[in-house]
C-alpha cells in the first residue's frame, strides 16, 4: 500500500495525519536479495525497518531513506550537531569527489580496499568520500596559522561511500551511510590529548541522551594511522566484533587486544567473557601523520613554521539509528530511542461509524493542538486517520512501529469526565486518563 506524504490544514492549524506519509508495506523482496541466504540479508532492525516502510533497498548496499526514517535520521542530526556546537566544533562541507592525488599524498590511495574510483570527462581520477582526513589537511595548508588560532574543531555531516565486500544487514553495513566526522588541530600532544578527551565526553553525552547502554573500548588505528583509538559499541547478537567484559573490573575491551586472555585493567586472568558488538563511533588521535604530507602547520612565538596535531572523531548517524533499533526492539516490533521516534505521539479516533465518533470529532482537534502546546513533542504529533479500520488494528500497528506514546480515543469518551486510552508503548503502560492529566503525564515522561 503506497500514500503520499502531505500536511492536512484543519481550520486551527496543521494536523498531521497518517494516510498522507509515503509509506510502503508488504514490501517484494527483490531478485537479488532472494539469492541470498535469509541471515545475510535480514537482521531484527532490517527487517523491521523494510516491512514497515522506514527505508527501501535500491540495490546492495544502497537504501532510501523514507520519510519516517529521515524524521527520525533528522533529529539525530540535531542531536549531533547540538553535542558538537557545545564544544565548539565549527559545521563545514567538505567536497563528496575528492581528488586522488590528495589520497596518494598521504600514502592510503593504495592501502584502503573499498575505495570507490572514477575519473571525470578530462580523464582525472576523483574518489567518492569514505572519510576526509586529506581534506582537511589540504584546507589547513592553504593559509597560514598563528599559535593562537588553535584549538580548532571542524565537523560536517555527510554520506559517505565505501565499497563494501559483502554489504548486510541494512544500514548497519551499507555501501553509501550517512555519517558525523570531526577533526580537530592543536599546536602539541598535550593540547590534543585535551581536545580529544573533551570530544569524548561530548561523544558519552550524545549516547546518553539517545538512553541506549554502550561500551567504550580501546581499538585499533587500522588504515587511518595514529597511535590512540577508541570503539563506541551498542551490544548486539548480529555484531560484527567481539567484545570481551571483564567479570572481575567489568572493563571492556576489544578481543583484538587482549593478550593471553587477561585483562588490561586489573589484570586478571580467566575472566573475560566475550559478547558481541556493533560499533557506532571510533575516535583516534592521528598526531601528524596526515598535517606532515600537506604541511598543515602553525606559526609557533618564535615565528617557526610546526606541524599540526590532529584528531578524528566519526560517529555512523544511520548505522546508530539500525543498531538503536535493533538493540531495543522486539521481533515483531520496533523501540526507538524516545529522542528520535519519528512521532512521539500517535493519536487513533474511533471507527468511521461508531458511537464514538461524534463526540471524538469535538475532542480531536482539541487534544491535537494542546499536545503541541507541550514543547518535548511539538510538531511531533501524528493522527491515525485510517478510521475504516479498527481501533485495535490501527493500535497493533501503530505499537509495531513503536511511537512512544499512543493515545487511543475509545468508549471511555463517552463518559463524565472524558477519559482517553493512553499507551505508554517504551514503559508497557497502559491507563485511563482524564485531558489534564494526560497532558501532566506526557509532560512529565519527557522530563524524566
Amino acid at each position: 500500500m503506497y500514500k503520499q506524504l502531505k500536511t492536512t490544514v484543519s481550520k486551527n492549524g496543521n494536523i498531521q495525519k497518517l494516510s498522507r506519509i509515503f509509506q510502503p508495506f508488504n514490501v517484494i523482496p527483490m531478485e537479488s536479495q532472494t539469492k541470498q541466504k535469509e541471515k545475510e540479508i535480514h537482521s531484527k532492525s532490517s527487517k523491521l525497518m523494510l516491512e514497515l516502510g522506514i527505508i527501501k533497498q535500491s540495490s546492495p548496499g544502497c537504501f532510501n531513506l523514507l520519510p519516517l526514517g529521515i524524521r527520525a535520521l533528522e533529529k539525530l542530526t540535531r542531536i549531533a550537531d547540538e553535542e558538537m556546537q557545545s564544544i565548539g566544533g565549527q559545521k563545514v562541507e567538505f567536497p563528496t569527489l575528492i581528488n586522488e592525488k590528495l589520497w596518494t599524498l598521504s600514502g592510503r590511495v593504495n592501502e584502503v580496499k573499498e575505495l570507490f574510483k572514477l575519473k571525470d570527462r578530462h580523464a582525472h581520477s576523483y574518489i567518492l568520500g569514505p572519510t576526509h582526513e586529506e581534506i582537511a589537511c589540504e584546507l589547513l595548508s592553504q593559509s597560514q596559522h598563528s599559535y593562537k588560532d588553535f584549538p580548532l574543531i571542524l565537523y560536517q555531516i555527510t554520506n559517505k561511500f565505501r565499497d563494501e565486500l559483502k554489504p548486510r544487514l541494512g544500514l548497519i553495513r551499507s555501501k553509501q551511510f550517512c555519517m558525523k566526522d570531526m577533526y580537530s588541530f592543536d599546536i602539541d600532544y598535550e593540547k590534543a590529548m585535551e581536545t580529544y578527551s573533551i570530544v569524548s565526553d561530548s561523544y558519552e553525552n550524545f549516547f546518553n541522551i539517545l538512553g541506549i547502554e554502550f561500551h567504550k573500548v580501546k581499538g585499533a588505528a587500522g588504515v587511518m594511522g595514529g597511535s590512540l583509538s577508541h570503539e563506541y559499541h551498542f551490544s548486539a547478537e548480529i555484531g560484527e566484533d567481539t567484545l570481551v567484559r571483564c567479570s572481575h573490573c567489568n572493563h571492556f575491551t576489544n578481543v583484538e587486544l587482549v593478550e593471553e586472555n587477561i585483562c588490561p585493567i586489573c589484570k586478571e586472568k580467566n575472566q573475560l567473557i566475550k559478547s558481541k558488538g556493533i560499533e557506532v563511533g571510533h575516535t583516534f588521535f592521528l598526531g601528524d601523520r596526515y598535517s606532515k604530507p600537506f604541511n598543515a602547520n602553525f606559526i609557533n612565538k618564535t615565528g617557526k613554521n610546526i606541524n599540526l596535531q590532529m584528531c578524528c572523531f566519526g560517529l555512523g548517524l544511520t548505522r546508530i539509528l539500525a543498531a538503536s533499533i535493533e538493540t531495543l526492539s522486539t521481533d515483531q516490533e520496533i523501540r526507538w530511542p524516545k529522542p528520535i521516534a519519528p512521532y512521539s505521539v500517535l493519536i487513533i479516533p474511533p471507527k468511521a461509524g461508531s458511537k464514538e465518533e461524534p463526540i471524538a470529532n469535538s475532542l480531536l482537534e482539541r487534544l491535537y493542538h494542546s499536545l503541541d502546546n507541550i514543547q518535548h513533542v511539538k510538531k511531533d504529533i501524528l493522527v491515525d486517520d485510517r478510521t475504516d479500520l479498527t481501533i485495535g488494528r490501527r493500535n497493533i500497528q501503530g505499537k509495531k512501529m513503536g511511537y512512544p506514546f499512543i493515545i487511543v480515543l475509545g468508549n471511555r469518551i463517552k463518559e463524565d469526565p472524558v477519559l482517553f486510552e493512553l499507551h505508554d508503548v517504551n514503559g508497557g503502560i497502559q491507563v485511563d486518563l482524564a485531558f489534564e492529566d494526560l497532558l501532566t503525564y506526557i509532560n512529565e515522561a519527557y522530563n524524566k
